[in-house]
């Protein structure tokens, strides 16, 4: 299979998650101790795709440090402090070979234009893309493979959200016959999960108000060229505090489909 990076934007602020957001950004949040950044990136390197572009802009210097200072403080480590050239990293068995290049996009870019700043790190025909904010069971292999059998442009997952709200059915005559605590809805969202061909580049702007989502996706569809992958599996998203606090709730009872490299 093609070599393919993975774009990740990293670059929001995160504002409907201030309680987590106002020091650092959202991919920064912890779910099970860890960022959900890392969680995503598990999720891919899972597939085997183990190089990354991360396109930063809020706060982007505390995702760099994340990763520069991870070997450090996840291993043992023996220093001479007058002599540290000789500094000993008593590495355990690390299963994150990852290649990572930290691409500064600006911090009031959108989608579409952090994606077409990143454009010289991409070499393939094809490359894979998401948000840092969101995990899911999504078999990335099957999508490819759907989005070479449509040979479209552009491939995005779709996915089940699951209501904000309980839903209420009630009989004709007002008696209320069931009351359904947040389902899974029928309708399908923007999972983000997206497949791309090179050839978006061409419907990008660097300018910073491109958003990927409206423009680009819009002449997309009206060219027959951007295609839905269904993903009928687990999915969520971290918007709001109280996506986090259940994205945590998860980890604690180990509840968590999303790991599927365990």
């Amino acid at each position: 299979m093609e070599n393919m990076k993975v774009v990740i934007l990293c670059g929001g602020e995160g504002t409907r998650l201030r309680e987590e957001t106002e020091y650092k950004p959202k991919p920064m949040v912890t779910v099970g101790g860890l960022p959900i950044l890392w969680h995503i990136m598990k999720i891919y390197s899972h597939f085997g795709f183990n190089e990354f572009v991360l396109c930063l802009g809020y706060r982007g210097e505390m995702i760099k440090q994340f990763f520069l200072s991870r070997e450090l403080m996840s291993n043992d480590i023996t220093i001479r402090l007058n002599d540290r050239e000789h500094d000993i990293v008593h590495r355990e068995k690390d299963d994150d070979d990852w290649t990572i290049t930290f691409a500064e996009t600006g911090l009031k870019s959108q989608t579409g234009s952090r994606i077409k700043r990143i454009e010289k790190y991409i070499g393939s025909d094809n490359f894979l893309a998401t948000y840092g904010d969101a995990v899911s069971n999504i078999d990335i292999k099957d999508e490819i493979a759907f989005h070479r059998k449509k040979g479209a442009l552009a491939t995005l997952a779709g996915v089940h959200p699951h209501s904000k709200f309980g839903l209420v059915s009630a009989e004709k005559n007002g008696m209320v016959e069931k009351f359904v605590e947040k389902p899974v809805l029928y309708d399908y969202v923007n999972g983000g999960f997206y497949v791309f061909r090179r050839d978006i580049f061409d419907y990008l702007d660097a300018d910073e108000s491109c958003v990927l989502e409206t423009g680009p996706f819009t002449a997309l569809s009206e060219k027959r060229q951007l295609a839905m992958y269904r993903h009928e599996g687990f999915w969520h998203s971290m918007d709001t505090y109280k996506d986090y606090l259940e994205l945590n709730k998860m980890c604690d009872e180990e509840k968590t489909p999303w790991k599927m490299w365990k």
